[in-house]
């Protein structure tokens, strides 16, 4: 997990209404798809920079792939901003 790759793919809207809809459960990109006007194309091309980021997991299930959260990313990510504002470190 990089900074960059994670601050980048949350830089979009779209990537952030995904990360909403699989905050509540897992989904297939069908059913990501459905909830967006556009083409499945494109939120391939979202999911694959989710992806890259680490911010979302895929697990093939038969002729579908779940998609879901990596929470640990996020946990991260958050460590990171605390400490570089130093509140981590506070004595």
């Amino acid at each position: 997990m990089t900074a960059t790759l994670v601050f980048k793919a949350l830089a979009d809207p779209t990537r952030r209404s995904i990360i909403e809809l699989l905050k509540k459960r897992d989904m297939t990109a069908g059913e990501i798809a459905e909830q967006f006007n556009m083409t499945k194309p494109s939120i391939s091309h979202h999911l694959q920079t989710l992806q890259t980021a680490e911010l979302v997991l895929s697990e093939r299930n038969g002729q579908h792939i779940i998609y879901s959260l990596n929470t640990t990313v996020f946990q991260d990510i958050m460590m990171w901003m605390m400490n570089i504002t130093g509140k981590e470190n506070k004595e």
